[in-house]
């Protein structure tokens, strides 16, 4: 027993230098001189011990915890003055510092933006889903298997007859399946193609529109889009339409603004021209009632789409649109 004593007294000294820390300190106090300790487990077997050995080794056994104690209290109060001359050094009435705050990405504002002025236009914004049937993408929106237009998507196919929407059209195609007309509403989202440049990603976001009712016209259309140009860009921005071809869009028309850089002036950006495209458009081609049970002698509407990373550029004069990816801290504290 004497020799378990010196082992344990050995031991225990050993442990006692390695630490520097309240949490080791009260690892020891648990380990050696807790209830469960050893310390305390060694003096319950004194009393195994015969008769005659129980004084001299219980007057060891309490020398032993004895001394520990005091060693240890010695340390704590140690580490508890240095923990303390620590905090003398700290001034709590400096403010604290503030964590960063983050913020929304620029395609998200600009997301938010053009979805606020349509609202306040009285459309109704709407979401689907991002894979989406070869039907509502293509085919109802008059665009059959062996449409040359298929060709342009250059689509991420899953089977045959599923595939990660080219655009957020299927969405009209939805809305339109759900409910009679009068339908106004606006579909933000993110679609997917096979192309990656300087101008093109892979995946990225769109706005679509669509409004339905009895006497519908181009003017409309016109007066929307305008609308949302001035707001957007201000009402200074000069707006032009040109006649375009777009499979569920008959007549149809691309929307082009002045640029917005130069001024209409001509520039490298809008290839001297002074404009620049921002979103396609037209009146629904009658075709595509035929796919939602729309009598197209009693309704017409128009719809538009416009890519929102190329209204970002724009309205923030970005030239790259990788920036928009890359989450490069610089680059985004400007928004």
């Amino acid at each position: 027993m004497r020799d378990q004593i010196k082992e344990l007294e050995a031991r225990a000294l050993k442990d006692l230098e390695a630490v520097n820390d309240g949490v080791a300190l009260e690892k020891f106090r648990v380990t050696y001189l807790g209830k469960k300790g050893l310390v305390t487990a060694l003096m319950r077997n004194l009393g195994k011990l015969p008769p005659e050995e129980r004084p001299e080794v219980g007057r060891e056994a309490n020398l032993l915890k004895k001394k520990l104690t005091e060693k240890f209290e010695a340390l704590k109060n140690r580490i508890e003055e240095q923990g303390q001359r620590a905090f003398r050094g700290i001034d709590v009435t400096l403010p604290g510092r503030k964590p960063e705050l983050g913020h929304l990405h620029p395609i998200t504002q600009t997301i938010n933006d053009v979805c606020d002025i349509f609202q306040r236009m009285g459309f109704r914004v709407v979401k689907g889903p991002n894979v989406e049937l070869d039907y509502y993408n293509f085919e109802a929106l008059n665009i059959p298997k062996d449409h040359p237009a298929r060709d342009m998507q250059d689509t991420f196919y899953i089977s045959d007859t599923l595939l990660l929407r080219t655009h957020t059209s299927p969405i009209q195609i939805r809305v339109m399946e759900a409910q009679k007309p009068p339908v106004s509403i606006i579909a933000p989202g993110k679609v997917y193609r096979r192309d990656s440049d300087v101008s093109h990603t892979p995946m990225f976001h769109q706005v679509e529109g669509l409004l339905v009712d009895k006497g519908v016209s181009f003017a409309d259309l016109k007066g929307t889009l305008i609308s949302f140009v001035h707001q957007m860009f201000g009402k200074e921005t000069g707006v032009r339409f040109r006649p375009s071809f777009f499979p569920f869009t008959e007549p149809s028309a691309e929307v082009d603004i002045q640029c917005v850089l130069c001024g209409g002036a001509g520039c490298r950006t809008c290839g001297q021209t002074g404009w620049l495209e921002i979103l396609g458009s037209g009146m629904v081609d009658p075709a595509v009632y035929g796919f939602v049970d729309y009598d197209p002698e009693v309704y017409t509407g128009f719809a538009f789409g416009m890519g929102i990373e190329r209204i970002a550029m724009l309205r923030y004069g970005i030239d790259d649109i990788q920036m928009f990816f890359k989450n490069e801290m610089r680059f985004l504290r400007q928004f």
